[in-house]
């Protein structure tokens, strides 16, 4: 009988940092386009893997003078190359026992892609989907049921959704990315986590992000096995643009004049009026002649300034976290004050 340690083990000898597993009935009430239980309906448990983003990989942007690097090694390598080795490892290692493994990758910027049109009424996110889908069975969600990264990470244990929507672990706070394995095989599921508290609702993130997309009091609750679960609401489509970015306060590489044939093309520039959805993926599309996508994803030229550093500096700063540092991150007064 394959064990959950047993799976543990040979996951972090794979190359996985964090490893927790979840109870796929903690699923429970979820939308069916984001059960998982739909894609693998006699599953009995979902494993999550954690990889951390080493904070080095930050180091270029918060000193203003490499932006490669985060986007190419945290971004892309780890969802496109080392996440799905160890996800096939595993799978490999599950099957051997007689169960199946579905791994479920981090889909990155390279999910369904179709074109850009900006709906208003869509967040970002589904502005990257197939606008059209049609279930194949009755009573099932149609193709492609999408599994929430945070939330699966929440079921398997791994530690807290943050303010800024942003998972946060007792062991490397914001700095990591997921991937995903649904089985039958019976694994004991480990309990949902109920540490000490790591997000204490300081609002670094909201002060912190370059274009205001986290809000500091509009909330979006949800429950998961009578647990309520609480970030504050992301508008995502300037947190899109922020990302890329349309603003010379983050982005070094923006000529004073890339906008300037557009309407209000200096106020864009300058961060100075919420873009609508269209005007975002306007900017976005002539951002990519300003600077190459690393290893196909967009440039994380904010580098999550307030959802990953800001809260990485004040977790570090209380102490909370298990993995210590000789020195603060933040050694200088940051580039964009």
């Amino acid at each position: 009988m394959i064990t959950a340690q047993q799976v543990k083990d040979y996951a972090r000898q794979c190359g996985a940092d964090l490893v927790g597993i979840g109870d796929v009935q903690r699923f429970e009430g979820a939308p069916p386009g984001f059960d998982p239980r739909y894609i693998f309906p006699e599953a009995k448990v979902l494993i999550g893997f954690a990889f951390r983003i080493p904070r080095g990989y930050l180091r270029g942007i918060e000193e203003g003078t490499h932006f490669y690097q985060y986007p190419a090694l945290g971004y892309s390598s780890i969802n496109e190359v080392y996440a799905p080795s160890v996800l096939r490892e595993v799978a490999c290692m599950v099957e051997d026992h007689g169960y199946e493994g579905v791994a479920l990758r981090n889909y990155g910027c390279n999910s369904i892609v179709s074109d850009m049109t900006g709906d208003p009424e869509e967040p970002a996110e589904y502005g990257r989907r197939l606008r059209y889908s049609r279930a194949v069975r009755p009573n099932q969600p149609p193709p492609d049921v999408f599994l929430h990264f945070r939330i699966g990470a929440y079921i398997c244990g791994l530690g807290e959704i943050g303010h800024s929507k942003v998972f946060i672990t007792p062991e490397y706070g914001p700095r990591q990315r997921f991937a995903f394995m649904l089985t039958d095989a019976p694994l004991e599921p480990d309990p949902i986590y109920e540490g000490p508290t790591l997000c204490d609702r300081c609002m670094s993130c909201v002060a912190e992000c370059p274009i205001g997309a986290i809000s500091a009091d509009e909330l979006v609750t949800i429950n998961v096995e009578g647990h309520e679960v609480q970030w504050g609401k992301l508008d995502e489509w300037q947190c899109f643009w922020a990302y890329w970015s349309g603003l010379a306060e983050v982005n070094p590489f923006l000529p004073p004049d890339a906008f300037a044939d557009l309407p209000d093309g200096d106020k864009i520039l300058r961060g100075e009026r919420k873009l609508t959805p269209q005007e975002v993926c306007e900017v976005h599309r002539r951002l990519r002649a300003f600077y190459p996508s690393p290893g196909g994803y967009g440039p994380a030229m904010c580098g999550g300034r307030g959802c990953i550093r800001a809260c990485m500096v004040h977790l570090e700063e209380r102490g909370v976290l298990k993995q210590h540092f000789e020195g603060p991150f933040r050694k200088r007064r940051p580039w964009w004050h």
